[in-house]
């Protein structure tokens, strides 16, 4: 049914029996452990409840030189002492690999960061797309009160490199300041 030489339709709800073929990640508290400033407010919380806080979904695509990887990914509501949820973030491992993201529902922020430092937010709302430049980190982040769900396409043979980001981390965050979205200096930061 993915026939990925001649084409293919999907609907973005997987109703048409695809969901069996779907790969379905699910990220919990415990698996942002170092990712949230406040590393004690995160153990508190997975010790009371170690809920998801964001999913991925992604179609088996070959990892060839032009085809195009996609899938979707819900990003819950919610914080850690003020931290918005947000995904892991990621560079891609092939560096100079752009990605772009549909905004389906949700209110949010996507969050890049360039290997020098450069940083760009960029507003996530239904509707709005996001062009995730080449060389750039991003990481999905849900400032509202209802789930973040984007849609997303990269180069298929790309990568991931989620290592840097468990290392280092970004180098600004986003934490609700009077009600407000903030962008913040990461006191966690390593150069």
């Amino acid at each position: 049914m993915l026939n990925f030489e001649k084409g293919f339709t999907l609907d973005l709800d997987l109703k048409t029996g695809l969901s069996k073929k779907v790969d379905t990640k699910k990220r919990y508290l415990s698996d942002l452990r170092g990712m949230f400033a406040d590393d004690a407010a995160l153990e508190a919380m997975i010790k009371e409840n170690d809920d998801v806080i964001y999913e991925y979904h992604t179609l088996p695509v070959p990892e060839h030189e032009g085809d195009l990887a996609f899938g979707s990914s819900i990003v819950y509501p919610g914080n850690v002492a003020g931290e918005y949820f947000m995904t892991k973030g990621h560079f891609h491992t092939i560096l100079g690999t752009a990605e772009v993201y549909y905004c389906m529902n949700g209110q949010g922020v996507m969050l890049c960061e360039s290997p020098e430092g450069d940083v760009k937010a960029f507003e996530l709302s239904p509707g709005t797309v996001v062009y995730v430049p080449k060389r750039y980190a991003h990481r999905s982040i849900n400032t509202g009160n209802t789930p973040l769900h984007t849609f997303y396409v990269y180069r298929a043979d790309a990568g991931h490199d989620y290592g840097t980001i468990e290392e280092k981390g970004f180098r600004k965050l986003y934490v609700e300041k009077d009600g407000t979205p903030t962008l913040v200096e990461n006191p966690k930061w390593a150069e």
